[in-house]
């Protein structure tokens, strides 16, 4: 993606709205953008509707142009994951 934040990689652990919307804007100017949800759950916002064949509205609108990945944190495996590919050493 284009913009001037395309080399910026950005972790999303926001829930509903506020922190889905900055990450969006931060997206929409070339950053990339990797949403970590919860298994099996995911964000709250895939639940809200209006509905488009099944798919939230609202959560396509905020999270569009992002990556996803479902992770547990309190999961060792999971944290082990999260640690390799996102932590800053």
């Amino acid at each position: 993606m284009n913009g001037p934040l395309k080399d910026l990689l950005v972790v999303d652990l926001t829930r509903v709205l506020v922190g889905p919307y900055c990450t969006m804007i931060l997206s929409d100017l070339g950053a990339r953008v990797i949403k970590i949800e919860a298994p099996e759950i995911g964000d709250d916002s895939r639940k809200f509707g209006p509905f488009v064949k099944d798919y939230s509205a609202y959560f396509m609108s905020l999270n569009r142009g992002k990556e996803s990945i479902a992770l547990n944190l309190k999961n060792e495996d999971d944290k082990k994951i999260f640690e390799k590919n996102f932590s800053q050493s």
